[in-house]
């Protein structure tokens, strides 16, 4: 027998009944819960391209907002959900369109943080990106995120989705955790979102009922401890283990934890959490280890389940040198100043590296956390500038995303109208464009490039990123 609406999805009895008896389940109510034809839209803006003095609820499209996510600073619900691909603020990557409850992982790495220290942070199962682009607004200056996603097309997504938030201080990589065992204990802080059997998004997407079944829970758990087992050794002595699925099953969440203090010797870690947030704050079965549960009908949003672990020690220790190998690249010969008349205030501490004939500007602590990935497969590393050739720079599309892009280039405010052109890559009417390269420019975010030649203007907004609905 399933539990059916003509607003909600089907729930298995036998998903139900495996929920009994865990912390803050109400059967009732969370049926009730599914059953409403009511939906939660949240996102999160940008702060990092906020202009300055500017409300960050002056970014959200229309009359839309309808409360903070608690648990989030820049974290907003609407009280719908409008055409985001019509706003062009979004593509500019003023905002991030996330799940209230997922917001929950940068919080709990804000309460990590220790006197502002720069950390090296792993998001191992990153696309499409919401949660990596969380944590790279929330990690202290100088930090760097490495980001990474195994499947190839989520892989690209995920990188889409950075480019467009414009964080310099990132690597992305397409490796299996197994891939990142042999880096020695490189991270201080790794987040594992791991993949799950999703009943935590039936409410959002009645689709997953039909792939849910106990056996795909079993399966799933095990999937779980083997990525565990491959990343920790990855992870620093006194280093925090972040866990967290979408899934409501007690296989998968409370007996993982459990399993990462019995079988690895990892450690709980509570975080401070406000009754009145409506997060379940419990304690797993056997260790007694602080775990927490986001359930639809206490909070806005949907299914989450997460836990912070310890790894033991009080070191960090720091792999040599030698134990990697490093990225092979050609240090360019480039002005001195080319940095610098791209970006804002390299400082000396940003370095070029060219690969092939792709310039990159490289952070001093990104580079040297990619040179003790030597072997693994880096798609990214710091900014993308562009192509280095015949001495000249064709800038690349994430230069202008980037948060780091000099200000002070020419640039050319656009209108709703004329944007919207531009991110189809339709004539935008544009008169008066100064020659050569300039920034096509929306409510004071860049959209991308352009190039004045004099009586025409060409549009470098990617191909295939270009709107294609009308």
């Amino acid at each position: 027998m399933n539990h059916a609406s003509d607003h909600g999805p089907l729930l298995p009895e036998a998903f139900l009944d495996g929920l009994e008896g865990l912390p803050g389940f109400d059967r009732s109510a969370f049926v009730a819960a599914h059953q409403s034809a009511r939906r939660v839209t949240s996102l999160r803006v940008n702060p990092a391209k906020l202009p300055p003095g500017a409300d960050a609820a002056g970014l959200i499209p229309g009359d839309l907002i309808s409360g903070k996510v608690p648990w989030c600073e820049h974290g907003f619900y609407l009280s719908g959900r409008p055409a985001f691909v019509d706003d062009p603020l979004w593509h500019a990557g003023a905002y991030y369109v996330q799940e209230a409850s997922s917001m929950f992982a940068g919080y709990a790495l804000q309460q990590l943080q220790s006197g502002g220290r720069p950390l090296t942070a792993l998001d191992l199962c990153a696309a499409p990106g919401g949660k990596s682009t969380h944590l790279s607004s929330v990690l202290p200056a100088g930090s760097v995120l490495v980001s990474n996603e195994v499947i190839r097309s989520r892989s690209g997504i995920l990188l889409e989705n950075l480019v467009r938030w414009g964080s310099p201080d990132l690597i992305v990589t397409q490796n299996d955790p197994q891939d990142f065992s042999g880096l020695g204990e490189l991270f201080d802080v790794v987040l594992v979102d791991a993949p799950c059997s999703g009943s935590g998004l039936f409410r959002r997407d009645p689709a997953a009922v039909a792939e849910w079944s106990p056996g795909h829970v079993t399966h799933c758990s095990l999937r779980q401890r083997r990525i565990l087992a491959d990343v920790l050794p990855a992870l620093k002595e006194g280093g925090f283990l972040i866990y967290s699925t979408c899934s409501y099953s007690r296989e998968e969440d409370e007996d993982i934890a459990d399993w990462l203090s019995e079988e690895l010797g990892l450690t709980g870690v509570s975080l401070p959490v406000p009754p009145e947030w409506g997060i379940t704050a419990a304690v797993s079965p056997r260790c007694s280890l602080p775990v927490f549960r986001f359930y639809p009908d206490k909070v806005e949003g949907e299914g989450l389940f997460l836990c912070v672990m310890q790894k033991k020690g009080a070191g960090g220790k720091t792999p040599a040198d030698g134990a990697f190998r490093k990225q092979r690249e050609r240090r360019p010969r480039v002005p001195e100043q080319l940095l610098p008349a791209w970006l804002e205030a390299p400082s000396g501490e940003w370095l070029p590296a060219l690969e092939q004939d792709e310039l990159w500007a490289v952070p001093k602590a990104v580079g040297q956390c990619r040179d003790r990935m030597g072997g693994l497969r880096i798609r990214q590393a710091g900014i993308h500038m562009g192509k280095w050739l015949g001495g000249r720079l064709l800038p690349a599309h994430a230069l202008a995303l980037s948060t780091r892009v000099r200000q002070g280039l020419p640039a050319v405010p656009l209108d709703t109208e004329q944007a919207l052109k531009y991110l189809r890559k339709e004539d935008a009417g544009l008169e008066n464009v100064p020659a050569g390269w300039v920034l096509a420019r929306y409510k004071g975010m860049n959209l991308g490039w352009m190039k004045g030649l004099g009586g025409r203007v060409n549009n470098y907004y990617p191909k295939q990123w270009r709107i294609r609905k009308r």
